[in-house]
């Protein structure tokens, strides 16, 4: 592959799927800073892997693989540093997609979704995809059906913290 063909899959990747980028993002960057670092490395990391890209799944499955992995790691390393950091929604409109209104109840999920294990996390922004436990557990690397068990257990937990808003 050139270059220039990296490149065009590169673009034609990121202008039709940014919102995976986008949302996994939000889910793992703590504030402005760190989300555009976050980023930053998921675009690195989506163009190397263009050339590796075997058509064996489809596109949304691949960059999700991309961005959780980066996610997680990214996530590792800087989790000494999130100490004395500005609150994520302070800043949060300048990596999501703009709109004419804002949805307190989608700030509040991702609210909640930032709070959970990392593994979790994932979970949860693939499930809200439509992604099938199948899918899921070869994107995280788990069984289907712990994918399942996990699962319930979210949404175990998000209904009693619901229940505490309500």
């Amino acid at each position: 592959m050139t270059e220039l063909q990296q490149s065009q899959v590169f673009n034609d990747w990121l202008k039709d799927h940014k919102a995976i980028l986008f949302k996994v993002v939000r889910a793992y960057g703590f504030n402005l800073e760190d989300q555009e670092d976050l980023f930053q490395e998921m675009a690195v990391q989506v163009w190397r892997s263009v050339p590796k890209f075997r058509n064996d799944c489809a596109v949304t499955t691949w960059m999700y693989r991309i961005a959780l992995n980066t996610a997680l790691k990214w996530t590792s390393k800087e989790r000494k540093h999130q100490e004395g950091r500005e609150d994520i929604d302070q800043k949060a409109h300048v990596l999501t997609e703009q709109s004419d209104f804002s949805d307190p109840r989608l700030d509040w999920l991702y609210e909640q979704i930032a709070r959970l294990e990392n593994i979790d996390r994932s979970l949860c922004l693939l499930l809200l995809d439509g992604f099938s436990y199948k899918e899921m557990s070869k994107i995280v690397g788990i069984s289907e059906s712990y994918v399942g068990v996990r699962i319930n257990r979210i949404k175990k937990h998000l209904s009693k913290q619901s229940e505490k808003v309500t």
